[in-house]
């Protein structure tokens, strides 16, 4: 069964930005104290593949008991935005992602971006990192992952068991089961994974099937 296309998140599979973001919430919050900055870098690592306003809106509805309004939200969003931007334009690739990007390209096979970072700011990024040419749709917040793959199944003719997502968050892998997607985490450390036991992981993109595991053949 030949693989047909490949979902990617974005952050902590295709660029090492995790800690960029996570230390930007953290100094964002960092006037409220230690326990605040605390508990919102671990709410941001535990719930990677959310949107960033859907965080403040967490942050702030639930940890500081004070509410923002649309327009203050969209203030803090361009705020986080503007501390990562260029940071993130500078940042490593996960190690063997672009390795596998242009295998997939070689093979015709289709990728996709799946991401929680907004779509206007994730679109920017991937084609100032010059990997647009890698991608044939760019998808990200403030749509669901779950939405997006649906429409990709549908607009592609893509039978999901013949495709494959790649991810680093429990986000991720709901999003793929939903669809009976075969998943791969991306774990830097594995004795920290997110995922359910005999979840396919490896710390670096790479397609070497492990034996046990149905997945669809990617052509190596």
């Amino acid at each position: 069964m030949k693989c047909k296309a490949v979902f990617w998140d974005f952050d902590g599979v295709i660029l090492d930005s995790v800690n960029i973001k996570t230390n930007a919430f953290a100094q964002m919050f960092r006037k409220y104290g230690p326990e605040i900055e605390k508990q919102v870098v671990n709410y941001h690592l535990l719930n990677g593949g959310i949107s960033r306003i859907k965080k403040f809106e967490f942050y702030h509805n639930v940890l500081l008991s004070n509410k923002k309004t649309q327009n203050e939200l969209d203030k803090l969003c361009k705020k986080f935005s503007d501390i990562v931007f260029k940071e993130i334009l500078s940042c490593p690739m996960i190690p063997g992602a672009m390795k596998t990007l242009a295998f997939l390209k070689q093979k015709n096979i289709l990728s996709f971006v799946l991401s929680g970072t907004p779509q206007d700011e994730l679109k920017k990024i991937i084609e100032l990192r010059k990997l647009k040419d890698y991608f044939l749709e760019i998808y990200g917040s403030p749509m669901k992952k779950e939405k997006m793959i649906e429409i990709l199944i549908n607009n592609y003719k893509l039978t999901p068991e013949k495709c494959l997502f790649i991810g680093d968050a429990l986000t991720d892998f709901h999003a793929a089961k939903s669809f009976n997607i075969p998943f791969l985490g991306i774990v830097p450390d594995f004795s920290r994974s997110p995922f359910p036991e005999k979840t396919w992981i490896n710390k670096k993109v790479c397609l070497d099937k492990p034996k046990g595991h149905d997945l669809p053949d990617l052509g190596n």
